[in-house]
């Protein structure tokens, strides 16, 4: 038998089109939700995450951060968080509030050494769980860390949850570019609002004053210039960053008069104006 051309009604390519959502939640106690993203591992989207959190709380704002980073939860550790968070009710998560941000994580649920191999729906229960069983309190800006590529745990906090812009990181690496393209135009066909790009690891000065450009110079700068989005700014390496990520001490609140500490003060407000 011939194939013949079948003609899909518009409701059915709606219903499955990556879109297609018509009812995006917000989430309770939150005003406003701002998802960080990177197309690519290993360019500091949880860093940038943890420090924005913190620049929007030295700017007065009531801020959360939540992990969504369903395989790689490392927030816990960059904020210095070992305990488990407390339920009043059998149902509800009451977040960890440390360095005055409230925090919720599925790493504090697992042990720290535990692979999450997960399926799909698994993944996407425990992001509606992350969602709409978190008692945020009276929260301005919410901070979501997004798992890196478009994969399952992306899609679905996308399609399902009323974010109000999402922000994109990258270094100035052209392999990191290019994933960094894919990410921009996937939030675009899921008509996410994109706050614009943050460029990381931009640069190195050593101690004679040389600025040295390890990755490549101007990367994200062009590629917001070619996309028609704002580069929200550039963040330089600085040894304190990942120092402070790794022992639980966020840069940003002990040294906002450094470089890169004032710079992601400037990119916090950046992002408060766009979105009030």
């Amino acid at each position: 038998m011939d194939a013949k051309e079948v003609n899909l009604s518009k409701e059915f390519v709606d219903k499955i089109s990556p879109g297609s959502a018509k009812l995006k939640l917000p989430i309770s106690g939150v005003k406003k939700i701002i998802a960080v993203s990177s197309a690519k591992g290993g360019v500091g989207k949880s860093t940038i995450s943890v420090n924005l959190a913190i620049a929007l709380k030295k700017l007065k704002y009531t801020v959360g951060i939540l992990d969504a980073d369903i395989f790689g939860p490392s927030i816990p550790k960059m904020l210095g968080i070992s305990e488990k968070p407390k339920s009043e009710d059998g149902k509800n998560l009451i977040p960890i509030t440390k360095f005055g941000i409230q925090c919720m994580s599925i790493g504090f649920l697992v042990d720290q050494d535990t692979a999450m191999i997960w399926r799909g729906p698994m993944v996407s229960s425990a992001i509606r769980t992350f969602t709409s069983n978190v008692l945020w309190k009276d929260v301005d800006y919410l901070i979501v860390d997004l798992p890196p590529g478009t994969g399952d745990a992306l899609m679905t906090f996308s399609q399902q949850i009323q974010i109000d812009g999402v922000v994109i990181i990258s270094t100035p690496q052209e392999i990191a570019l290019l994933d960094a393209n894919r990410g921009i135009k996937m939030f675009q066909k899921l008509n996410v609002n994109i706050l614009g790009i943050i460029e990381n690891m931009s640069s190195f000065t050593s101690d004679d004053g040389t600025e040295h450009f390890i990755f490549g110079k101007d990367g994200a700068k062009n590629l917001s210039k070619n996309l028609h989005i704002d580069l929200l700014g550039t963040i330089p390496i600085e040894i304190g960053l990942r120092e402070g990520a790794d022992h639980g001490d966020p840069y940003t609140e002990f040294f906002e008069d450094s470089v890169a500490g004032k710079e992601i003060i400037n990119i916090a407000k950046k992002i408060s104006e766009k979105i009030k």
